[in-house]
Formats: structure tokens, sequence, C-alpha cells
């Protein structure tokens, strides 16, 4: 069903609300869309994990739910993928994000002969981020160019006009290009909306007043289509920097007041979080200008459920009536019945619904921490780390808000104009050192926990090998510890000691014969280069966790996985950084030419030690020191 029909038939004494998702990041996606059997069945890969957590916030009865199109187009087939399976068996209905971004000439209708088969009727439609690795945003088709071109294109096509309702995206806080003032984004807005958009969904606040005085000048722009903010309750504080940062979002002083005497306890995060998007939601919607919400879960479920509870908006479970059984009204039946949609339920639609009920149950707990061990609805609820697991649904979320947070002004300022390898070493010790505040690689200054190992990665960095990530190895922190601790209170972290780095080849060669010749089964490694080639010795199927606690009343949680697939994702978008780097540079310029060899030449290398109890354990191996008694 059209959402715009839903929004203007909705009569609830509550605001409605949806649910974005994002399609995992692994390619197993589109095999196990054909064999949606396995997913009762295993629990084992982020999309079949996905799913089930769908179908728990379901429950929750939610208007509609999106799933977006991935950063540059990347998740394009995966989409299409997990909307139509959304959509068409399990009965949700589903807007598509769609983009302009790397669509050749003929995807676009490609992609809506896609959802439109699969019975999807919204669509979402934007301009989308640049792809990795690219300057600016640039059109691969010339028809394509913004939003509204996507609009104007659906709704003047005799295939697709009448069955889609389209959305578009608004940003109360200006568009993070920052290409146009206020007044010309509202203009955009409307040119957005004249050329035929239903609805809008905003981009993501955390300061209220602005937002409903930014809805005021929209209906005095006579913009009268149903306004959808987008809510994302915080879930970690270093998430939520990054967050800010590349999507250009203001945050209130005390909001940060607030969040950094508990940024070291993320159960203390989370709960702030849930509370603060809670405050927001209730002072936009007492108004009666806003009526409804869009949630923007990350793939994760709990905060929402917490947030749709404290506001009173799950209620109790649905009344259930005894329906019908019937592939189409027959003469035996009254005509009544036979219009009524509550009374009769196509025979598909059944048995989906009998399905649903009798796998997945919801799982909102009276109070949380409690309920059921591991419980699926948060065994990932700290992604603490870049890795995390794979397994997760909510895998890859950084990536969802596009590109990887390079500016060019900003890299010029901070990296300067690097002519040899000297001038990069150099780079990566001012990082280390904090006389520059980020680096290609990070956002972020150096964390503290990476400040405790800082003469190591110094020594490596010195030899060439330039770090770019790390951690220290750590045996039972106290999980409040102010520099290793994360999750709920009361509990214990541990961690392997980590270390990533760019390296030439001839290097890579002697740490390998050095981890074969004495390394004792202490030290895995996984290595990778532009060209797709890996080098390893963890077996195919092994995967390193390399930073788990223990909690009260809880397993054992890992948060940060490191295995083949995932390091391979990893690789790939850091190589992309180098050629983002190389485009602040005139081309033929001895800056892009270095950046462009380094990325061609050079390796990166992830290695882990196993012995956790020994701090000095990885450092003495790769520097070549005598351990301490």
């Amino acid at each position: 069903m059209k959402l715009s029909d839903k929004i203007a038939a909705y009569n609830s004494s509550r605001p409605f609300y949806t649910f974005e998702f994002f399609p995992p990041r692994t390619d197993q996606v589109r095999v196990w869309y054909f064999l949606i059997i396995r997913i009762l069945q295993n629990l084992y890969q982020g999309f079949e994990n996905l799913i089930p957590r769908i179908s728990r916030l379901s429950t929750l009865n939610p208007l509609a739910i999106s799933v977006t199109w991935g950063a540059g187009g990347s998740t394009r087939e995966r989409s299409i993928d997990l909307a139509g399976l959304t959509q068409a068996d399990y009965g949700i209905d589903t807007v598509l994000h769609l983009t302009c971004t790397n669509m050749v000439p003929g995807m676009v209708d490609d992609a809506l002969r896609a959802a439109k088969v699969r019975g999807i009727q919204n669509i979402l439609a934007l301009r989308g981020d640049p792809s990795r690795g690219t300057e600016h945003w640039t059109p691969i088709d010339s028809q394509f160019t913004c939003g509204i071109d996507l609009v104007k294109y659906i709704r003047s096509s005799p295939e697709f006009s009448s069955h889609f309702c389209i959305g578009v995206a608004a940003y109360p806080e200006g568009h993070p290009d920052r290409e146009t003032d206020e007044e010309g984004s509202l203009n955009v807005l409307k040119e957005k909306v004249d050329a035929g958009a239903d609805f809008i969904v905003t981009q993501l606040f955390y300061d209220a007043d602005p937002f409903l005085e930014w809805v005021d000048k929209v209906r005095a722009k006579g913009i009268n289509v149903p306004i959808v903010p987008g809510v994302m309750p915080i879930q970690t504080y270093s998430s939520f920097l990054r967050l800010i940062k590349l999507c250009g979002v203001k945050v209130p002083p005390s909001v940060m007041a607030a969040l950094e005497p508990i940024c070291h306890d993320d159960q203390l995060v989370k709960d702030y979080g849930v509370g603060l998007a809670v405050d927001i939601i209730r002072k936009i919607t007492s108004t009666g200008t806003i009526k409804g919400i869009h949630f923007c879960t990350l793939n994760l479920e709990k905060s929402v459920q917490l947030v749709i509870e404290k506001l009173q908006w799950a209620g109790g479970s649905p009344t259930m009536k005894n329906r019908l059984i019937a592939d189409a009204p027959g003469p035996m039946i009254h005509a009544q019945l036979a219009n009524s949609s509550d009374l009769v339920i196509d025979p598909t639609t059944a048995t989906n619904t009998a399905t649903n009920a009798l796998t997945f149950k919801q799982t909102l707990d009276p109070d949380p921490g409690r309920g059921e061990l591991n419980n699926a609805a948060t065994w990932d609820d700290f992604p603490n780390g870049r890795f995390g697991d794979y397994k997760s649904p909510a895998f890859g979320a950084q990536d969802q808000w596009g590109g990887s947070g390079l500016c060019q002004y900003e890299g010029l300022s901070e990296w300067g104009h690097p002519k040899c390898t000297d001038d990069l070493t150099s780079l990566v010790l001012r990082y280390l050192h904090s006389e520059v505040s980020s680096s290609p690689f990070s956002s972020l200054p150096l964390s503290p926990e990476s400040l405790t190992i800082l003469p190591h990665l110094e020594q490596l960095t010195k030899r060439g090998w330039w770090t770019i990530s790390s951690q220290p190895a750590v045996d039972g922190a106290c999980s409040t510890d102010e520099i290793f601790g994360w999750g709920p209170r009361g509990g214990y972290v541990y961690q392997k000691g980590f270390v990533e780095f760019f390296v030439e080849e001839q290097d890579l060669e002697k740490i390998e014969k050095k981890i074969e010749e004495e390394g004792q089964g202490w030290v895995h490694y996984f290595a990778g280069n532009l060209q797709g080639e890996c080098r390893s010795n963890v077996p195919d199927d092994g995967r390193n966790a390399v930073t788990w606690g223990m909690f009260p009343g809880q397993e054992i949680t890992q948060t940060t996985i490191i295995e083949r697939e995932s390091f391979l994702m990893w690789k790939d978008e850091a190589f992309s950084i180098w050629a983002e780097w190389a485009s602040f540079y005139p081309p033929g310029s001895e800056e892009r030419e270095l950046l462009n060899s380094v990325r061609r030449e050079r390796w990166l290398v992830s290695i882990v030690h196993h012995d956790y109890k020994r701090p000095e354990a990885l450092w003495a191996f790769l520097l070549d020191r005598e351990l301490p008694i």
C-alpha cells in the first residue's frame, strides 16, 4: 500500500512510526534470498540475523519500514532483495531508497521494475552520496543529477507514475555539502514536492526547537505533504561523534555536557540516548504538526523498542479475529463479509502471518538487562571497534552515512602536501603525537587506549610501517575503566594486542617469515593489497575474537572479531581512502602521484597476538625485543 494513503488513513491517537534498515554487507544475501527457509534454521550470517530482527520489530506495528540503497549505490541488488523479501514474503509495506549515484543509463528503470514486480509501491528518491574514492558527487547518467530528477522521471513515466508513492529527503540543519543556504534548501524542497513528491523524510537531528522552527518555514513555503522526522537514538559515544561529523549535525551543548561524564560507560550512553530520543519525540509531536517518526535503527533493535515503550506507543497485543481464508469471495460468502479485510484473508498472507507468529515473539523486556541470556535482540548491542562481528545485522553500520569523512579543506590544512614517503612517515608521527587532530584513516584524535602503546606505534612507524589502527592487550579491566572499559557496569573486559599498518612487500615477506619461524601459534595475520591478493596464516574458517567482555546476567560478549571477510571489506575501504586523498591534489602533481603509487604498491597488514595476559607480547615480537620476566 502507498505510504501516503496509509498516512492519510491513519487515525490512531498516537503518532505512527517507521523503521529504517540497511542490507547486510556480506555478499551471501543474494544466495539466502533464494533459500529463505534456511533463515528459520540458521542464524549465522548477517542477513539471516536481520530477518528475525525485522520480524520482531514488525510486531510493534510500524506503518512501514524502509531499506537503504547504500553509499555510492553499493548495495543496490541486496537492497532490492531485502525490500522484496519484507514486502512480498512478510507483508510489511516497504519503502525502497533509490539514489542517482553510479546509475548508468537504464539502471533506474531496472530498479523501479524490480521494485514493482516485488509489490513495492514506495520509493524514497535521493541524490545519494559520492562513491568512495571520488572527490565530488558526479552523475553517471546526465538524466539523473539530483533527487528532483528521480521524482520528475517517475512521475512522467506511464509505467511507474501511478504505481509509486514517492518520498524525498530534507535537511532541517542544512545539507552536509553546504552548497546552498536555508532559503535555497527550502526552494529545492518545494521543487521536489511540486515535481510530485508525496512525503518528506528528514535528516536526523538532536535539537527539537530549531527543527520545529524549520517546519514552520516549510509550511510557510506552501509545502503541505507529510513531514516525517528522522530520529536515531545514540548507540555509542564513538559512533555518535563520527555520525555528527559526517552528517554535519548540530548538537546542543547540553547534550555533549551530559555525554562526556558517561562516555566510558556504553550502557549509560545507550540509556541516555533512549531518554534523549524520547524527549525530542515528545516535544516535536506535542504540537500536533508532526504525525509520525522515522526511526533510523542501524539494524539494532533494543534502543528503538525502549523508546517506543517509554512513549507508551507499543500498547498490548493486538486483538486477533478469526478470519476466513479464501482466494476470492465466492457466492456463498455474504457481501459484507467479502468486503471486509478484517474478516477475509488470502492463503499466502494467512500462511506468512501464522509463520511469523509461531517463529518470532515480541522481545520488549519489562526492564532492560533482564530476560533471556544472549537475547537475539541484544547480543550485538555494544559494537566496539571497527570490525565488529560480520554475523551481526549491524555490521557495516558506519558506512550508511556515506563517504569516509575526508574533507579536502581539512586534508590540505592538516595533512599538507606529502611528496615522498618520508613525508607520509612524518604525518603519521604527527598524528600519533597529537600535532594534528585527524588522519585520512581516522577522523578523531588517537584514542586514550592507543596512547598507552604510543612508544611501540612510534617505533613501527619510524620503520616505515604506517600504523592506522591498534589496541593494547588487556586482561580483565573493569568495564567502567575510563580507558579500556565498555558495556554495562559490573563487568570485566579483555582484549588481545592488535596492530594494523601499511608496508612494502619486502617488509611483509620478512614479517611472514618471522611469524612462521617464531610465532609458535601465538600470532595470526592478514595481509591484502589493491590487486585483490590476500595472505594469511588464519584457517579459512578461522575467526579471532580480539575484544570480549563478561557482565552480570549475560553470556560472554564478543564485540570485535577479525576474520577474513571483515578484513577484506576493510581492506577495500582502506585502499579507496588513498584514492580519495589523492584526489585532493591536481592530476600529475607530486602529491597525487605519491599517494597513488602507495595505493598500488603497499600492503595492508593486520596482526593479532593471542597472549593477552602479557601486554608486551605483540610489541616484543614485532620489534625484536626480549619479553620482561
